[in-house]
């Protein structure tokens, strides 16, 4: 029998995890500053193309590790490809809409995800979400509307870019939850693949030449983003999710800067307004998740509030 860890030890895993946390979602913010800097110049297909082949960089020895084969082993191949499909669409559309809006607008649209993530947890893996909750999606919602801009131009495509890529993301982080018996390794290499088929699809009659910096760009945009993930899978098998979760909007705050600092984009005053109600609607509904389960289940209300 194995002995159980120290108080002290379980406390350094979750200071581990929380580090780990925010350097993947610091290597997030720097993966999309990057491939905004990238969609400038070259089509969204030739940048998907190049960047997921650096991601095999990281991938090809894990994927060695564990032996080809494993990647033909999964549970229900429908939802992988249509988890495949989300997680493809979500990239592309991401990269389409920071191509013409800021990046902190983009993010701030994304932002809103772990709000999707809760709705839809409630049909799709039998989470119970109560009114406060429901509530707070719903505020959340117009957090989101007000980022867009309360004007004619607020369905824009670029805008509708960005709000349907951030509902591939949240559908697709969903299904990664269903189908979380398929090893980490099998599930972004096959989204990878499924990047690299639409990105070569995509490039074909808008493939235009690099310099050096430019393709090692592009690469390094795979290296830094399977990093990011790795990170973030790591990190939450140190510490609790409903701890880490909240971490995730440390994204918008990076994105504002970084945003800045590269591009000279400043937020305005409905981008900040927007975020901030975004991030106190997703702070509560992880909040009330987290106080919910710390009670005995004879004193949560049917309606899981």
């Amino acid at each position: 029998m194995q002995p159980q860890p120290s108080a002290t030890v379980l406390k350094n895993f979750v200071l581990m995890g929380v580090v780990l946390m925010l350097l993947g979602d610091f290597l997030f913010a720097l993966n999309d500053a990057m491939g905004k800097w990238l969609v400038t110049s070259f089509s969204v297909g030739q940048v998907l193309l190049i960047r997921s082949l650096g991601c095999f960089i990281i991938l090809g020895p894990l994927i060695a590790r564990q032996g080809p084969a494993q990647l033909f082993k999964v549970e229900q191949k429908g939802l992988q490809f249509l988890r495949v499909l989300l997680a493809t669409l979500d990239v592309g559309l991401f990269y389409a809409a920071v191509a013409y809006l800021p990046l902190a607008d983009v993010m701030t649209f994304y932002m809103a995800g772990p709000i999707y993530v809760a709705a839809l947890s409630h049909f799709f893996l039998n989470e119970r979400i109560g009114w406060r909750r429901w509530l707070a999606v719903f505020v959340g919602f117009c957090g989101v509307v007000i980022a867009l801009r309360p004007s004619s131009a607020m369905l824009s495509l670029p805008s509708l870019f960005g709000i349907v890529g951030s509902l591939s993301f949240s559908m697709a982080l969903v299904l990664n939850r269903y189908l979380r018996n398929t090893s980490d390794t099998t599930l972004v290499t096959w989204q990878m693949i499924a990047a690299l088929v639409v990105g070569a699809v995509l490039s074909i009659g808008a493939w235009q030449p690099t310099t050096p910096v430019e393709l090692g760009g592009m690469i390094g945009l795979g290296v830094v983003a399977s990093c990011a993930h790795l990170l973030i899978t790591r990190s939450l098998k140190l510490a609790p999710a409903s701890l880490l979760a909240p971490l995730q909007y440390s994204l918008l705050i990076w994105a504002i800067a970084l945003g800045y600092l590269f591009f000279g984009d400043v937020p305005d005053l409905y981008v900040i307004t927007g975020g901030t109600i975004i991030v106190v609607a997703g702070l509560f509904i992880f909040h009330r998740k987290n106080l919910l389960e710390t009670v005995p289940p004879e004193a949560v209300a049917p309606d899981g509030h």
